[in-house]
C-alpha cells in the first residue's frame, strides 16, 4: 500500500483509519529516519485536516497550526501533537466548539496533546511573557482553515524575536545552561535524555532559534546529520519501549541498537556521543558569537560618539605567539600565518589559546584543518614542547582540545586517538568516555607538576595511559605498544620513550598493589621496584596514579586509597635508593668557548655569538632506519662575561626584555687556559623568539652591557611592558615549589626551582638568589612545555655549601618571593 493509499484510508475511515494506516507506518520496514517522521507528519496532518474541515463548516478566520516539534515535522512514534488553534476572535462560541471536534478524537486515540486556543495578538503576548511558547512558534507550520492568519502570525512572530533577540537570546542561553547543570552531558552519560542534556535535541532547536534571530548562526557542517542522528534513536527508543521517553535507559540499549541496525550498545552510544558532541561544539561556538556581537553592539555608540561620528575603529589584535594572535576574545590567526607552510602552527595556536584561557576561533581551526601541512616523522622539537604546553594549561585544555577534535586535527596529530574518540566506560566508577578521561588526566596531572622532575613525560603518559582500551585484550599491555610508537614518533628519545611505555604498562600498579597486597611483605615492595626500575619512573607513576584516579570520578581516590599509596611509594623509594648523584661534570670547553671567554676577559665586558641549533634524529626511536636531516632546535646563544655578580639576573632580564624564551640554559665558571689568571662566567643557552625575528646579537650584547654596569633597569622595563598588554584571564597554575635536594653535591647546595615558565622567571630567581648573597656555581634550566624545571648549584660567599638552615631559608625565600 502506497502512502497516498495510507492516507485516503486515514481520511475516510475517521480515528479508527488514522490508527491502522498509523500503526502500518510505523511497523513497516520500508520507511524509517527522516522519510518515516515526515510521512506520519503528513498523514497526522491529512486527519486533523479532516476533523478541521468537519467542524469549521462556513466558519472563517480559523486556522490549525502545527507548532514545536510538529510544526518541524519532526515526529517521533510517541512524540505529543503540539497544535494552536489560532481564530480572529469573532466567534469564540463557535471556535470553542471546534477545539473540541478536534482535541476530543485525539485523545480518544491515546495520543498525547498540547493545545492551546488564542487569537494572533494573544499568541505574540504569550510569547513574549513565556520563552518557550515563543520557541515553539518560531516553527509554526499550516495544517488547515484560513493561510493567510497563519502567515500573518508566522511573520509577526519572526518580527518580534529578531527585534527583542539582544533581550531574548541570553535569556534562552541561561536557559540553556540551567538544563545542561540539572541533565548533565549528553556526550558523557551512560543513560543520556537524547532531548533535555547539553548537545541533545534541545540545543539543536536552540541554534534553529538563534539563526532565526539573524543575530549569528550555528556551524552547519556536520549539524543536520548530528541531529538526525538523535532524532533516529529517540524513534527507535519510542518502538522499542511503546513509551514517549527520551531516556536511554541502559536496558534498553541493546533493542534500540538492534532496531537500528548497530551491531551492539556500545556502537549505538558512541554514536550518540559522536552526534552530541557536534550539537555541544556548534553550541559552544554559537553563544560565543551571540556574545561577541550583542557586546559589539554595546560598545559601538559610546565609540561613535569619541570618534567624531563616522569613523570605524580598528579591530584590536595582540599577539600571542609566532603566528597567532588574540582578537575580540578569541584566538585567531595573524595576517601573515601561513598554516601550509607551518605544520606546527595547530599545537602552537593551540597551546597559546590554553594559556591564555581564550577559545580558538572556529575560522582558524576549520583553515588550520584544510591548508596546514602534517607534521614530520618524528615531531620537530617545537611540535612536542607545543603539546606539551597544551596538556599542562589546565582546564582551558578541554574546550582547545574539543575545538581541534571537531574538525578532526587530533586524529590527524595523533591517529590513534580515533579508536578511543567516543568510546563509552560501562562502569559505575567512570564518569567519562575514554578520550574524555584521559584529557581530563592531564589537566589533573598539570596540577601535580610541582611535584616531578619531567613534568613532559607525566602529561603525555597522563594522555596515552588508557589508549589501549580501544583494543581488544588487557588495554595496559596494548596500551604499552601504541605507547612507544606514538611516543617515538612524537619525537621522544630512546630513554624517555622508555619510561612512558612502562608508565602506560604499569598505571595500575601502584592502586591495585596498595589495595590488595601486603605492604609488609618484603616480597611485594621488591615487585613494584622491579618494574619501576629508578626513583624518577617512581615519582611519575605516583603522580600518574592520583591523576588517574582524581579524573576517573569520585569514586575512585579516598584519603584511604591515598595514603595506602604514599606509603608504598616510600617502602619503594627505600627500595630503589642510592647514593645520591653528584653534580654532574662539566664538558671540557670547546675552542668556540675558550675564545669566547679570552675575548670576555681581555676586554672585561660581555661577548656572545648567535648560532641555529639542532639535535640529530634518533632514528631507532624513530621507528626508521632512513636518515634524516637534524632538526632545529632554536637559536644557541653562547655568553662569557668576567666572574661578577648580577651576571644571571643581567643575561635573562635582557632575554626577557627582547622576548625570547628560553628552553634551555646552562651556567658554569671556567678558569681560563694556563698562564692567564682569572675566570668567567659561560653562559651557554637555547632561545626562541616568541614571535617575530631575533634580535641582533650587537643589539643583545649593548643591552648586556648597560644591565651590567647598572644603567639599564631591567626589572622597570619589564614591568611597563606588562602593563602596556591587557590583563586575559590566563591559566591557573599550580603553586610554585622551591626545595633543597639533599645531599645531591659535596661541593655546593642544589636548590630546585619547578615553576610556571613565564617572561622574566629566571630575571626574578636570579635577582632573588643575588639579594639572598649566595653566588650560583653552576646552573641546569630546562622548559618542559610551560613548566620550568631548574637546578641551581649555589655557594655561600666563601664558596663552601650552605648550612642547612641558611639553605632552607633561602629556598622559603625564593618560593615566596616566587608566589608573590
Amino acid at each position: 500500500m502506497t502512502s497516498t493509499d495510507t492516507r485516503s484510508e486515514a481520511e475516510d475511515s475517521g480515528p479508527s483509519g488514522y490508527a491502522a494506516a498509523r500503526l502500518r507506518l510505523l511497523q513497516g520496514e520500508a520507511q524509517s529516519g527522516p522519510p518515516r517522521r515526515a510521512a506520519l507528519a503528513e498523514l497526522t496532518d491529512d486527519w486533523l485536516t479532516g476533523l478541521f474541515d468537519a467542524g469549521a463548516e462556513a466558519l472563517r478566520g480559523v486556522s490549525l497550526v502545527a507548532v514545536g516539534g510538529y510544526g518541524r515535522g519532526e515526529l517521533s512514534p510517541r512524540s505529543d501533537l503540539d497544535l494552536l488553534l489560532l481564530h480572529d476572535g469573532s466567534d469564540s462560541g463557535a471556535v470553542a466548539a471546534l477545539a473540541d471536534r478536534i482535541w476530543y478524537p485525539v485523545w480518544d486515540l491515546g495520543l498525547a496533546l498540547d493545545h492551546s486556543v488564542r487569537t494572533p495578538t494573544e499568541a505574540r503576548k504569550t510569547a513574549a511573557e513565556d520563552l518557550k511558547v515563543q520557541l515553539g512558534l518560531l516553527d509554526a507550520r499550516h495544517i488547515a482553515g484560513d493561510l493567510g492568519l497563519t502567515a500573518s502570525l508566522r511573520t509577526a512572530v519572526l518580527a518580534d524575536w529578531r527585534n527583542q533577540a539582544p533581550k531574548r537570546l541570553p535569556e534562552l542561553q541561561e536557559l540553556c545552561a540551567e538544563r545542561a547543570e540539572r541533565q548533565g552531558e549528553l556526550q558523557y552519560l551512560l543513560e543520556p535524555d537524547l532531548k533535555e542534556a547539553r548537545g541533545g535535541l534541545r540545543d539543536a532547536t536552540a541554534l534553529r532559534a538563534v539563526a532565526a534571530s539573524w543575530l549569528a548562526d550555528a556551524p552547519r557542517e556536520g549539524l543536520s546529520d548530528a541531529r538526525r542522528r538523535l532524532l533516529d534513536v529517540r524513534d527507535a527508543l519510542h518502538l522499542t519501549t511503546g513509551r514517549a521517553t527520551d531516556r536511554l535507559a541502559l536496558q534498553e540499549q541493546d533493542q534500540v541498537a538492534a532496531e537500528l541496525g548497530l551491531l551492539d550498545a556500545d556502537t549505538l552510544l558512541r554514536q550518540v556521543y559522536e552526534a552530541a558532541r557536534v550539537v555541544s561544539y556548534a553550541s559552544d561556538v554559537t553563544w560565543r558569537e551571540v556574545g561577541r556581537v550583542l557586546r559589539s553592539r554595546a560598545v559601538r555608540p559610546r565609540l561613535r560618539a569619541m570618534l567624531g561620528g563616522g569613523a570605524k575603529p580598528a579591530t584590536e589584535r595582540s599577539p600571542l605567539a609566532e603566528g597567532v594572535v588574540e582578537q575580540d576574545g578569541e584566538v585567531v590567526l595573524a595576517r601573515a600565518a601561513r598554516p601550509e607552510r607551518d605544520p606546527v602552527l595547530p599545537l602552537r595556536a593551540a597551546a597559546a589559546a590554553a594559556q591564555s584561557g581564550l577559545p580558538l576561533s572556529l575560522h582558524a581551526v576549520r583553515r588550520m584543518a584544510a591548508t596546514a601541512r602534517p607534521l614530520p616523522t618524528p615531531w620537530p622539537a617545537e611540535a612536542r614542547e607545543q603539546l606539551v604546553t597544551l596538556l599542562g594549561s589546565g582546564r582551558p585544555t578541554i574546550e582547545v582540545w574539543e575545538a581541534l577534535e571537531a574538525e578532526g586535527l587530533i586524529t590527524r596529530l595523533l591517529p590513534d586517538w580515533e579508536r578511543v574518540r567516543c568510546r563509552p566506560q560501562r562502569n559505575a566508577v567512570h564518569i567519562w568516555t575514554v578520550d574524555r578521561h584521559l584529557i581530563e588526566t592531564a589537566v589533573r596531572a598539570s596540577e601535580l607538576a610541582r611535584r616531578v622532575g619531567r613534568p613532559d613525560l607525566l602529561l603525555v603518559a597522563s594522555l596515552l595511559h588508557d589508549i589501549g582500551k580501544g583494543w581488544p585484550g588487557d588495554h595496559s599491555v596494548a596500551g604499552e605498544i601504541i605507547a612507544r610508537d606514538v611516543a617515538a614518533r612524537i619525537g621522544f628519545d630512546r630513554a624517555d620513550v622508555a619510561v612512558l611505555a612502562t608508565l602506560v604498562r604499569h598505571h595500575l600498579l601502584l592502586i591495585e598493589t596498595a589495595t590488595r597486597r601486603d605492604l609488609e611483605d618484603p616480597a611485594t615492595v621488591r615487585s613494584v621496584a622491579e618494574a619501576v626500575g629508578s626513583q624518577g619512573t617512581l615519582e611519575l607513576l605516583h603522580a600518574l596514579t592520583e591523576a588517574d584516579a582524581l579524573a576517573t570520578g569520585p569514586a575512585a581516590w579516598s584519603s584511604w586509597r591515598s595514603s595506602l599509596v604514599t606509603d608504598l611509594v616510600k617502602r619503594v623509594s627505600a627500595s630503589l635508593s642510592g647514593d645520591a648523584p653528584e653534580e654532574p661534570e662539566a664538558a671540557a670547553p670547546t675552542a668556540e668557548q675558550e675564545r669566547l671567554s679570552i675575548e670576555s676577559f681581555r676586554t672585561g665586558g660581555p661577548v656572545l655569538s648567535l648560532r641555529a641549533q639542532t639535535e640529530p634524529v634518533d632514528s631507532e626511536a624513530a621507528g626508521t632506519s632512513a636518515p634524516h636531516d637534524p632538526e632545529p632546535l632554536g637559536v644557541e646563544l653562547l655568553i662569557a662575561v668576567p666572574d661578577q655578580p648580577g651576571v644571571l639576573p643581567a643575561v635573562a632580564g635582557v632575554l626577557a626584555m627582547h622576548r625570547l624564551t628560553v628552553r634551555t640554559a646552562g651556567l658554569r665558571a671556567l678558569d681560563l687556559p694556563d698562564g692567564v689568571e682569572g675566570s668567567v662566567l659561560l653562559l651557554n643557552w637555547r632561545v626562541a623568539a616568541e614571535y617575530g625575528s631575533l634580535p641582533q646579537a650587537a643589539r643583545l650584547r649593548a643591552d648586556l652591557v648597560r644591565a651590567l654596569d647598572g644603567s639599564l633597569d631591567i626589572a622597570a622595563r619589564l614591568a611597563e611592558r606588562d602593563a602596556a598588554y591587557p590583563r586575559r584571564r590566563g591559566t591557573i597554575a599550580p603553586p610554585p615549589r622551591v626545595t633543597v635536594a639533599p645531599a645531591a653535591s659535596r661541593h655546593a647546595t642544589v636548590i630546585e626551582v619547578r615553576a610556571h615558565d613565564a617572561p622574566g622567571l629566571l630575571h626574578r630567581i636570579g635577582r632573588a638568589l643575588e639579594e639572598a648573597n649566595v653566588r650560583v656555581r653552576s646552573m641546569h634550566v630546562s622548559t618542559l612545555g610551560a613548566n620550568a624545571v631548574d637546578a641551581f648549584y649555589v655557594t655561600g660567599a666563601k664558596g663552601a655549601p650552605l648550612p642547612g638552615e641558611e639553605a632552607a631559608s633561602v629556598a622559603r625565600g625564593l618560593e615566596e618571593m616566587l608566589r608573590g
